[in-house]
Protein backbone atom coordinates (compact mmCIF):
# COMPACT_ATOMS: atom_id res chain seq x y z
CA UNK A 1 0.00 0.00 0.00
CA UNK A 2 1.15 3.48 -1.26
CA UNK A 3 1.05 6.44 0.72
CA UNK A 4 -1.24 9.28 -0.74
CA UNK A 5 -0.60 12.88 -0.43
CA UNK A 6 -2.90 15.69 1.58
CA UNK A 7 -2.83 19.40 2.53
CA UNK A 8 -4.53 21.16 4.56
CA UNK A 9 -4.13 24.87 4.78
CA UNK A 10 -5.00 26.64 8.06
CA UNK A 11 -5.44 30.56 8.09
CA UNK A 12 -3.58 32.32 10.40
CA UNK A 13 -5.56 35.29 10.03
CA UNK A 14 -3.30 39.00 10.05
CA UNK A 15 0.05 37.42 11.01
CA UNK A 16 2.56 38.42 8.99
CA UNK A 17 4.69 35.79 6.90
CA UNK A 18 8.03 37.70 8.21
CA UNK A 19 6.80 36.72 12.21
CA UNK A 20 5.62 33.47 10.93
CA UNK A 21 8.68 32.93 8.95
CA UNK A 22 11.06 31.73 11.71
CA UNK A 23 8.42 29.49 13.39
CA UNK A 24 8.43 27.03 10.09
CA UNK A 25 12.00 27.79 9.22
CA UNK A 26 13.86 27.63 11.67
CA UNK A 27 14.79 24.86 14.43
CA UNK A 28 14.36 27.13 17.64
CA UNK A 29 10.82 27.89 16.02
CA UNK A 30 9.95 24.90 14.87
CA UNK A 31 10.39 23.41 18.67
CA UNK A 32 8.44 26.04 19.59
CA UNK A 33 5.23 24.37 18.21
CA UNK A 34 6.38 21.19 16.21
CA UNK A 35 8.42 19.36 18.34
CA UNK A 36 9.86 19.17 22.05
CA UNK A 37 13.39 19.81 20.89
CA UNK A 38 14.56 20.11 17.39
CA UNK A 39 18.22 19.92 16.77
CA UNK A 40 20.26 19.89 13.00
CA UNK A 41 23.26 19.29 11.40
CA UNK A 42 23.15 21.16 8.49
CA UNK A 43 19.74 19.50 6.91
CA UNK A 44 19.51 17.19 8.72
CA UNK A 45 17.20 18.03 11.96
CA UNK A 46 16.28 15.94 14.19
CA UNK A 47 13.20 16.28 16.20
CA UNK A 48 12.24 15.13 19.74
CA UNK A 49 8.84 14.21 21.18
CA UNK A 50 8.79 12.60 24.73
CA UNK A 51 11.99 10.32 24.99
CA UNK A 52 11.46 9.61 20.96
CA UNK A 53 13.21 11.19 18.37
CA UNK A 54 13.24 11.30 14.49
CA UNK A 55 15.16 12.29 12.13
CA UNK A 56 14.23 14.50 8.90
CA UNK A 57 16.34 15.49 6.39
CA UNK A 58 15.89 19.17 4.75
CA UNK A 59 14.96 18.35 1.00
CA UNK A 60 14.37 22.10 -0.02
CA UNK A 61 13.43 25.75 1.55
CA UNK A 62 12.72 29.25 0.19
CA UNK A 63 13.48 31.65 2.96
CA UNK A 64 10.08 33.23 3.46
CA UNK A 65 8.01 30.82 1.54
CA UNK A 66 8.86 27.18 2.31
CA UNK A 67 10.50 24.27 4.00
CA UNK A 68 10.44 20.64 2.97
CA UNK A 69 11.54 17.87 4.58
CA UNK A 70 11.55 13.65 4.13
CA UNK A 71 11.99 11.60 7.04
CA UNK A 72 14.84 9.05 6.92
CA UNK A 73 12.96 6.42 7.91
CA UNK A 74 10.33 6.72 5.53
CA UNK A 75 10.69 4.09 2.48
CA UNK A 76 9.01 6.26 0.26
CA UNK A 77 11.28 8.67 -1.33
CA UNK A 78 8.53 10.34 -3.25
CA UNK A 79 7.01 11.39 0.23
CA UNK A 80 7.63 14.63 2.09
CA UNK A 81 6.11 17.00 4.38
CA UNK A 82 6.51 20.69 3.83
CA UNK A 83 4.77 23.92 5.64
CA UNK A 84 4.12 26.60 3.08
CA UNK A 85 3.03 30.44 3.82
CA UNK A 86 0.56 31.96 1.48
CA UNK A 87 -1.61 35.00 1.25
CA UNK A 88 -5.54 33.91 0.54
CA UNK A 89 -6.33 36.21 -2.30
CA UNK A 90 -9.99 36.17 -0.65
CA UNK A 91 -9.26 37.65 2.54
CA UNK A 92 -5.42 38.72 2.33
CA UNK A 93 -5.11 36.64 5.65
CA UNK A 94 -1.51 34.53 5.91
CA UNK A 95 -2.34 31.01 5.36
CA UNK A 96 -0.22 28.58 6.34
CA UNK A 97 -0.35 24.83 3.43
CA UNK A 98 0.68 21.94 4.90
CA UNK A 99 1.63 19.36 2.53
CA UNK A 100 1.91 15.52 4.16
CA UNK A 101 1.76 12.08 2.89
CA UNK A 102 -0.11 9.42 5.06
CA UNK A 103 -1.41 5.65 3.83
CA UNK A 104 -5.32 5.70 3.33
CA UNK A 105 -5.87 4.30 7.02
CA UNK A 106 -3.89 6.65 8.89
CA UNK A 107 -5.18 9.78 6.98
CA UNK A 108 -7.77 10.85 9.65
CA UNK A 109 -5.34 10.65 12.23
CA UNK A 110 -2.60 12.36 10.50
CA UNK A 111 -4.72 14.90 9.82
CA UNK A 112 -5.99 15.83 13.33
CA UNK A 113 -1.72 15.33 14.36
CA UNK A 114 -1.44 18.36 12.17
CA UNK A 115 -4.77 20.40 13.43
CA UNK A 116 -3.36 19.80 16.98
CA UNK A 117 0.19 20.86 15.67
CA UNK A 118 -1.18 23.97 14.24
CA UNK A 119 -3.60 24.80 17.26
CA UNK A 120 -0.59 24.92 19.37
CA UNK A 121 0.98 27.40 16.84
CA UNK A 122 -1.79 29.49 16.75
CA UNK A 123 -1.22 29.50 20.56
CA UNK A 124 1.88 30.77 19.99
CA UNK A 125 1.56 33.23 17.39
CA UNK A 126 -1.46 34.89 19.41
CA UNK A 127 -3.94 33.76 16.60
Amino acid sequence: MNKEKFVAEYELKSVSPALLWPYIGTKNGLADWFADDVQSDGKLFTFYWNKSSQQAHQVAMRTGLYIRFHWLDDEEEKSFFELRITTSELTGYTMLMVTDFAYPDEMDDSRDLWDHQIETLRRKLGV
